[in-house]
């Protein structure tokens, strides 16, 4: 402990708000920091709900077909906001920190052609390709055709979401996070209402099923990029947008891509165990796969949550790490760590001990619904270790070494996606089976990062 204060004492330079995270008690920090996330989270949350409750009034083959689309509209959401996005954050932030103004204010620039060339790869890879790709996944027929119509607007429209999530993190790392957090709030409330007009023919707008959420969230998307590149462009955000007058930089181009590259190899890595997972259910049948669709869609909806206590961690490791106190860094991470165990805990277990809570929101088919209840009695209890793992991987990037939480996102894939291949197509196993190769990559991948944390090196540098 007093190792701890005289290496945090030079904090006491430094500006109020590092104080504090230097200081500061741990558990009370951690809730005010996660606080604003939290709201966030939740309206995404409910877009997400919302948009497979509507869909669920459909029949079951839109259900399946939200269902091979949503793991791959997770992954450019989780690279554009919290990968990518991390990665534009950082390097604003380290601008502004070094007094830079002109850089920072370049930053802008590079980061929206960055997120207009990943905005193009999506388009071309879901968009263009939607049907042989969603084919592959194990699509058929109804549920195939919903598929492609859903990913053609929303990848179709990927450089909205691309821009609107680049925008909010060059706010973020000016260290405003009250603007970005109403804008896609309020916006959020909008793609709910507009999503369930358009899905079921409200109000008198057209009835175009399916595709409904993803035009919805395409509107939001774009009023939301245009509220903030309008509040930027105004120099309200701390520093000026500016498109035309600057020089670009392989420099600051690389600046953020060593970020926010590694940061996507995890979110891929995520995804990817989803996908495969996704595609060996459909060998079962369509109404497998919009059960199994309704759990991972809840999996994927812990990652918010995670975000909310996991972001904040962020910070807190990133300021106690520069000051060297390496066991105040480490009980940031426990704590942190075990609070969202117990809330991704609880809710595990009420969908696996009350799983009808949660599935008849979007379905009254007794085939899907009996799958989901599978799925959610044997991965559920488990979903614990998934949310440790996510909030240890947030904290961990503020150590600036990321090896850990990649190998335990390939232990995942190996378990989860290579187990689950191993049983289903070389055992020819039942579904059972599948669903708990899934869950054992939660324990893994919760399993490998707290132990990265008890005695990895990135976490003990004291201790070698």
């Amino acid at each position: 402990m007093a190792s701890e204060t005289k290496t945090a004492a030079p904090g006491a330079a430094q500006p109020a708000r590092t104080r504090r995270l230097l200081d500061d008690p741990i558990g009370p920090t951690l809730a005010r920091l996660a606080a604003p996330n939290v709201v966030v989270s939740a309206a995404q949350m409910a877009v997400a709900v919302a948009d497979a409750w509507y869909v669920g009034f459909l029949g079951v083959a839109p259900l399946a077909a939200l269902a091979l689309v949503f793991p791959v509209q997770s992954l450019m959401t989780m690279m554009s906001a919290g990968a990518m996005g991390g990665g534009v954050s950082s390097a604003m932030a380290r601008a502004l920190g070094a007094g830079d103004r002109e850089r920072a204010e370049g930053i802008a620039l590079h980061a929206l052609i960055i997120a207009a060339g990943m905005a193009a790869l999506f388009t071309i890879l879901f968009a263009l390709f939607a049907r042989p790709l969603f084919a592959l996944l194990g699509g058929r027929e109804a549920a195939l055709d919903g598929a492609v119509a859903y990913a053609r607007i929303m990848f179709g429209g990927a450089i909205v979401v691309w821009a609107a999530n680049t925008l909010a993190s060059l706010l973020r790392g000016t260290g405003n996070m009250s603007v970005p957090g109403t804008v896609f709030t309020l916006t959020a409330i909008l793609n709910v209402a507009l999503s369930g007009a358009l899905t079921l023919g409200w109000w008198g707008l057209p009835k175009l099923g399916v595709a409904g959420p993803a035009w919805a969230a395409i509107i939001s998307f774009l009023i939301a990029a245009l509220a903030m590149l309008a509040y930027l462009a105004a120099g309200r955000g701390g520093v000026r947008l500016r498109l035309f007058d600057v020089k670009l930089q392989a420099a600051v181009f690389l600046d953020i891509l060593k970020v926010g590259f590694v940061a996507c190899g995890n979110a891929l890595l995520t995804i990817a165990t989803i996908v495969i997972v996704t595609g060996l259910v459909g060998l079962y049948g369509t109404a497998a796969l919009a059960g199994y669709g309704l759990g991972s869609r809840l999996e994927l909806l812990l990652i918010p949550i995670t975000f909310s206590v996991g972001g904040a961690m962020t910070a807190m490791v990133g300021a106690n790490r520069g000051a060297k106190a390496h066991a105040r860094v480490r009980r940031i991470g426990w704590t942190g760590g075990l609070a969202v165990f117990v809330i991704t805990g609880i809710i595990g277990l009420t969908v696996a001990i009350a799983p009808d809570v949660w599935i008849g929101l979007f379905t009254a088919d007794a085939e899907a619904a009996s799958v989901a209840r599978r799925y959610l009695a044997i991965a559920g209890p488990l979903f614990a270790f998934f949310g440790l793992g996510q909030a240890l991987y947030f904290a961990t990037q503020g150590t600036g070494n990321m090896v850990a939480p990649f190998t335990a996102g390939c232990a995942r894939l190996l378990v989860a996606g290579g187990g689950g291949a191993i049983v289903v197509l070389a055992l020819g196993l039942p579904l059972t089976w599948l669903f708990a190769c899934v869950a054992a990559g939660f324990v893994v991948f919760g399993a490998m990062l707290a132990y990265a944390v008890w005695r990895g090196r990135t976490w003990n540098p004291d201790r070698t």
